[in-house]
């Protein structure tokens, strides 16, 4: 008999709490709320795609919000020329992070260890000052956008489908994601996570199972790319900083490394934590630092891996004695 395990039913539960928020925000008016939760989907779809790194490659990029950047960034300077067509916008992106991520990964998949964060580091921060030396398209001031990305069939311009557009790609990213890592492909990747140098004397190819991870996180944090520039209606190189980096790492850490939706889970719970405390006190980082040191130190599995996923069973029977027998 299928039985639901405590993971399963947080899970369930997450999702169908991001599907009820359009008609909640529509009952009670409050259209702040299809923009909160739009972020929510945005990033968890890039911390997902970080997840696949950190979590089951078990290498530490902190330089992943080049990516988130370069996907907003494809859409911002398409759009700065009069090219609305949503199509090339999500084209664009994909090729860019593709080369960049395997040019890149290139480089840092031939280290380990403190200098492979230095290098994806060293790659997100050159980005970030071509960002801001590119004055034609706002520079360090960044640049606003006139209008969404048309797909044709819907176009981005509105809350409401950019909402439902960006929980279509989470969907999608959690799909894919999952049939990744329990893949052969996943499970070498695994594999290269424990032991690395048996991996190759076992004849795996190491580096393409690496490197092929990376291009792949790459791209998915590119498409949220384009989805957050559609969000904000906004393009600016602090998207590329290293501090959004972080930002992403905390999430996946918060939620739950190596888990499948632990990145959203985290994604949603900074992201509350965040504009909870913001109304609260000014020094709202602090207090945040505060409780995120706490939270990891208590779970450091995170929010949702801390959960089992064993599946629940109902506590056993007591056996019936047979008729006649002495109590």
């Amino acid at each position: 008999m299928f039985r639901l395990s405590p993971r399963s039913l947080a899970a369930g539960a997450l999702l169908l709490l991001l599907a009820l928020v359009p008609a909640y925000a529509q009952w009670q008016g409050e259209p702040f709320l299809l923009a909160l939760f739009g972020r929510v989907l945005v990033y968890g779809v890039a911390a997902t795609a970080l997840n696949l790194l950190l979590g089951y490659g078990g290498m530490v990029s902190f330089g992943h919000a080049l990516y988130l950047g370069l996907g907003a960034y494809s859409v911002g300077v398409l759009s700065h020329y009069g090219i609305e067509n949503g199509w090339l916008h999500l084209g664009a992106a994909i090729g860019a992070c593709a080369a960049v991520g395997l040019v890149s990964g290139c480089v840092a998949m031939r280290t380990s260890g403190i200098a492979f964060i230095m290098i994806t580091l060293a790659f997100a921060q050159m980005f970030y000052f071509l960002a801001t030396g590119l004055e034609g398209f706002g520079g360090d001031d960044g640049m606003s956008l006139f209008a969404g990305s048309d797909f044709g069939a819907f176009r981005l311009d509105t809350p409401l489908a950019l909402y439902w557009a960006a929980f279509g790609v989470l969907l999608l990213a959690l799909w894919l994601m999952h049939r990744l890592v329990h893949a052969p492909f996943g499970m070498a990747l695994r594999g290269c996570q424990s032991n690395e140098r048996r991996m190759r004397a076992l004849g795996f190819p190491t580096l393409r199972y690496r490197l092929a991870a990376y291009a792949i996180s790459a791209v998915v944090c590119g498409v949220a790319g384009v989805l957050l520039a559609n969000l904000t209606m906004y393009v600016s190189p602090s998207y590329l900083a290293w501090t959004a980096s972080g930002e992403l790492i905390v999430m996946v850490v918060l939620g739950g490394i190596g888990t499948l939706f632990g990145p959203l889970a985290g994604a949603l719970a900074f992201l509350l934590l965040e504009e909870g405390l913001k109304l609260l006190t000014e020094h709202w980082m602090l207090a945040m630092g505060l409780l995120i040191v706490g939270v990891v130190l208590a779970s450091r599995r995170g929010l949702y891996g801390s959960l089992s996923d064993a599946p629940l069973r109902a506590p056993p029977r007591p056996a019936r004695r047979p008729s006649g027998e002495p109590q």
